[in-house]
């Protein structure tokens, strides 16, 4: 069992429809249990700077989310503003067709494009959105991440046809290496499912079942 989940934990809410009174809340909460950081649609970085401020809760957000399909001057632009408004992690969501097309120089490039406008100011996390690729592709694209300076892969948006899976947070494990932060998002409901991640490799999860996982409960969620 990992000591202190709560440190291993984005606090996520990605819906379209959160209101600003669901993203206090949810700041309130990252405080009251003190998870790693609370993670946001970039619209609200500035609300969750402001509240977090001093806490030692991170302010997390995504870029080219959720299909990753942006060019990368526009992640770039997107990252820097996030930064701007007071984001100290974006998680950016890679070009997947860019991938799948075979298009390796235009996928490196895309991430590195929002690593070089992260750097010295945010930490940054690729999401490869595993269930749409296959493990040659999964391998690929944490190769890439590693090349382009990235400080963690990422499984999952939360929005695809699946979440993180152990055998996924192995693989990545495998490729990145020790030094390489991995997260796994998408599914991850109870602290089992939590502790199983982290075992496997993980270092941090992204779930909105945050306060269920530290209580020992089960959500409902499917982030």
């Amino acid at each position: 069992m990992a000591t202190n989940i709560a440190k291993y934990i984005d606090h996520t809410l990605l819906k379209a429809d959160a209101k600003k009174e669901q993203i206090e809340t949810l700041c309130q909460e990252a405080k009251e249990f003190n998870f790693a950081s609370v993670c946001v649609n970039p619209t609200w970085v500035g609300l969750a700077s402001e509240m977090l401020n001093g806490t030692g809760v991170d302010v997390c957000t995504v870029i080219g989310f959720p299909l990753g399909a942006n060019t990368p001057e526009t992640k770039a632009f997107e990252t820097k503003n996030a930064i701007e408004n007071g984001a100290t992690e974006v998680d950016m969501v890679i070009n997947i067709g860019a991938l799948k097309s075979g298009n390796i120089e235009l996928v490196e490039k895309d991430i590195r494009a929002v690593v070089e406008a992260a750097k010295g100011k945010a930490l940054t996390k690729v999401i490869i959105e595993t269930s749409l690729l296959t493990d040659e592709e999964k391998v690929t694209a944490c190769e890439l991440s590693v090349k382009a300076g990235a400080d963690f892969v990422k499984t999952s948006t939360g929005f695809s046809t699946g979440g993180a899976t152990v055998e996924d947070i192995r693989l990545m494990r495998k490729v990145v290496g020790p030094e390489i932060g991995v997260k796994a998002s998408g599914g991850v409901r109870n602290a089992e499912d939590a502790n199983n991640m982290i075992e496997a490799g993980a270092t941090r999860i992204g779930a909105s079942s945050g306060i269920a996982i530290v209580k020992g409960l089960t959500s409902d969620s499917s982030y």
